[in-house]
This record gives C-alpha cells, structure tokens and sequence, in this order.
C-alpha cells in the first residue's frame, strides 16, 4: 500500500536589512518575522501537518523560521541544517529529498526565493508569481524519490486571509 507523502517547503520569515554589513546568510529575522513564523506555524499544527522532519538553510534567518514553526508544532528534533538549501537549484532540493527515509510521512524544508517559486511553479497547475516571506508550498506526492510528479496541494502565507 503506498502512503503519500507531504512535504512542506517555507520560505524564511521577514529578515532584517539594519545592519548593511552583515553578509547575507547572517541576516537575522525582523519584528514582522519573528511574529509571521510562530502564526504559521499554529496554522500548520491546527491542519495537523506536523512534520516527522525539518531541514533548514543554514542562513540565519531560515534557521529561525525553522526554529520558531518547529515550537509552535511540538517538533523537539534536531533541525537538519542543509549547507546546500542557501543558494539551491530546484534539483538539488528534490536531490535532498529523494534521500529521505520512506517511512517518513511528512517533511518540512526552509529555504529561500528564487528557489522556492521555481518549485512552486513545477508542482502548481496555476502560475504563482512570487512566494512571500514564511510562505508555505503544501506539496503531496507518492514518494520522495519521485517529487517531479508531486502536485501542490495548498499555498499559504501569513497574509492570506482565507
């Protein structure tokens, strides 16, 4: 019997630009960031999508969009920091997922644009112009290793309404 699978990719939450030296991977989330994180993450536990795994960019501000879902959800597991998440190519994300363990039922995975409209586009039957910060892609599939077949099943972001 095949389960599907549900993987839940995030856009980071809000980060700040105050301090223009910092390099781009140690921007830190802002006030509206720290507040949109928490929210979807309630959303996503009222929907019961409770991730078995999180993996995260290893920039700062991804990890603590990770972080801050991760609590609202109940999740007490390591976040898996992916080196390779900053800066992916659509592939090398469904690279990353083909390994996951197929017991696994659902999965979440915080990145950053352009890459997660790119993925958002090749699972969405409707075009989808940009996804905003701490979105989330709801993305149903048979198998991990077979992602290019995968169809988005929801889209939400902080903003929306419905």
């Amino acid at each position: 019997m095949l389960t599907s699978k549900t993987l839940l990719l995030v856009r980071h939450a809000k980060s700040s630009w105050k301090n223009i030296d910092l390099d781009d991977i140690d921007r830190p989330l802002n006030q509206r960031g720290f507040r949109d994180a928490p929210d979807m993450g309630q959303r996503l536990s009222g929907r019961l999508l409770i991730p078995g795994l999180i993996v995260s960019s290893p920039a700062v501000r991804a990890l603590a969009t990770a972080r801050a879902i991760g609590e609202e959800i109940g999740y007490t597991d390591d976040i898996v920091v992916e080196d390779n998440l900053y800066g992916a190519a659509p592939q090398e994300v469904l690279d990353i997922t083909s390994e996951f363990d197929d017991r696994l039922r659902v999965a979440m995975i915080v990145l950053h644009n352009p890459t997660i409209t790119e993925l958002a586009n090749m699972f969405s039957i409707e075009s989808i112009e940009n996804v905003p910060t701490c979105g989330v892609l709801v993305i149903e599939a048979t198998a991990w290793s077979h992602l290019e077949t995968a169809r988005l099943m929801d889209f939400d972001y902080p903003k929306n309404l419905t």
